[in-house]
């Protein structure tokens, strides 16, 4: 008897010992959702608008490059409403920002992207704010591209300047979670900021990648050995998170594509940024899980 009802009290022990432990997950796993659910998002978009889009130098017969761009901006919008949608309006403090480094000389397209500054607080929050976002991004950044291909005068991408003088005032904020997706080819290429120091330098063309001798077997040693990079910023933007969409690199050279994410591995790491994904160029429908995840879900 004494033995029969040892076992049934260790049993019950037992028992409520994994339900406590079932309990406290829980509640951790709830505090955690409600704790990213409050937090407040600050999400930038920069656009390269170099000769990328063009569609006479750079046609695509399965879609053009301006198409798949529009598709991973309506991805980034949608993430960043259902964010909103997910708060309560009394906790919504969220911005979300496009940017162009050089700024067009089209004054219609500074224009447009003046109106894609949304900034939704608790003072204006609204379901029909909230549901109007969407659509105002498919159609003004839609504007955009359209206006620039039109225009023809394609003058090249400064990102490296980007991050050398603006990205630390325009797309961090203190109490945000900053993220910032780039939307490039990633090669670099403006004529007003083309620095070298050694092998390291401030754009990154194919001519270059060529000249540099990083088209062959032996790149990685090279890369490595001979201290090949973009020149390092000094900065310390650890509270930043970066998306590279698009990268499309040369034919020429079969070593190309790993050779662009070295460079923009090397350089965002040494900019002390600890999330981050480089993505090639890719169908927009294949890339909406992959852009949603890295924005709705923390590392």
């Amino acid at each position: 008897m004494r033995n029969t009802l040892l076992k049934i009290s260790t049993s019950l022990l037992i028992i409520l010992f994994f339900s406590c432990k079932e309990e406290i997950k829980k509640e951790e796993k709830e505090t955690a959702v409600k704790s990213s659910i409050s937090e407040n998002y600050n999400i930038s978009i920069l656009v390269d608008l170099s000769d990328r889009i063009s569609l006479k130098k750079n046609p695509n017969p399965t879609m053009e490059i301006y198409q798949r761009d529009l598709g991973y901006i309506k991805s980034v919008s949608e993430a960043f409403t259902d964010h909103l949608k997910s708060k309560r309006m009394r906790q919504i403090d969220d911005k979300m920002q496009l940017f162009f480094n050089p700024e067009p000389e089209n004054p219609e397209i500074n224009s447009i992207s003046k109106e894609l500054r949304i900034n939704v607080n608790k003072d204006n929050a609204s379901k029909k704010l909230l549901n109007s976002i969407n659509e105002t991004y498919a159609s003004k950044t839609a504007a955009i591209y359209e206006s620039a291909i039109k225009d023809d005068k394609y003058i090249g991408s400064d990102i490296w300047n980007f991050f050398d003088s603006k990205v630390q005032d325009q797309c961090i904020d203190k109490n945000s979670r900053n993220i910032l997706v780039i939307l490039t080819d990633g090669y670099m290429f403006y004529e007003g900021t083309q620095i070298k120091e050694g092998n390291l330098s401030s754009y990154l063309t194919p001519q270059l990648i060529k000249q540099n001798g990083l088209n062959t077997n032996n790149w990685q040693n090279k890369f490595k050995k001979e201290n090949f990079g973009f020149i390092k910023i000094d900065a310390d933007l650890s509270n930043l998170e970066v998306l590279v969409l698009g990268i499309n690199p040369s034919k020429n050279n079969p070593f190309e594509e790993k050779v662009i994410k070295a460079y923009w591995t090397k350089w965002l790491s040494e900019m002390k940024i600890k999330h981050f994904e480089i993505k090639n160029a890719d169908l927009p429908s294949n890339m909406d899980k992959i852009i949603k995840d890295f924005i709705l879900k923390k590392e």
